[in-house]
């Protein structure tokens, strides 16, 4: 199965953290699961903050990306679009409200999951969860905007 990444159009596909043309970033990958989103990500050693744990910025920088593709993936879904290559709507951050929980450890696959609160127009608001080993340590909320095609150019 494609993730939502996969249909990004080229120029929108150079992002640090989702981009799949993008060598030196994180390549995350945003799925439908359920009525529900999910990205997975394992950091690697040099994601480190303190000896055992992951550095926040890292974190924050995941739940942004699971905030961006949960809103296209929530645009398509509400338009009815089926996705193609290349024609997912693309979104950028208008906001980003991350509350880390508990310290999230180093050396497990940390899930994010995605819930869309609402959609109005091209705006669509996302409550993100990071759990690691199952346990909760990082909460987002994500306003997402969808940008023209032309957006950049």
């Amino acid at each position: 199965m494609k993730a939502l990444q996969d249909y990004y159009p080229e120029n929108f596909a150079h992002c640090y953290g989702c981009g799949r043309m993008n060598e030196h970033g994180h390549q995350i990958k945003t799925y439908w699961d359920g009525d529900q989103t999910r990205t997975l990500f394992t950091p690697e050693d040099h994601h480190i903050a303190i000896p055992g744990y992951v550095y926040g910025g890292i974190l924050a920088s995941i739940i942004d990306c699971l905030g961006t593709g949960t809103g296209s993936l929530a645009l398509a879904r509400e338009r009815q679009t089926k996705l193609t290559e290349y024609n997912a709507p693309r979104c950028v951050t208008a906001s980003l409200k991350v509350d880390y929980q508990k310290p999230t450890p180093m050396g497990t696959e940390l899930e994010v999951r995605g819930e869309i609160r609402e959609i109005k127009g091209r705006k669509v608001h996302v409550d993100a969860k990071l759990f690691a080993n199952g346990v909760l340590t990082v909460t987002g909320e994500i306003i997402v905007i969808e940008v023209s095609e032309n957006f950049g150019r």
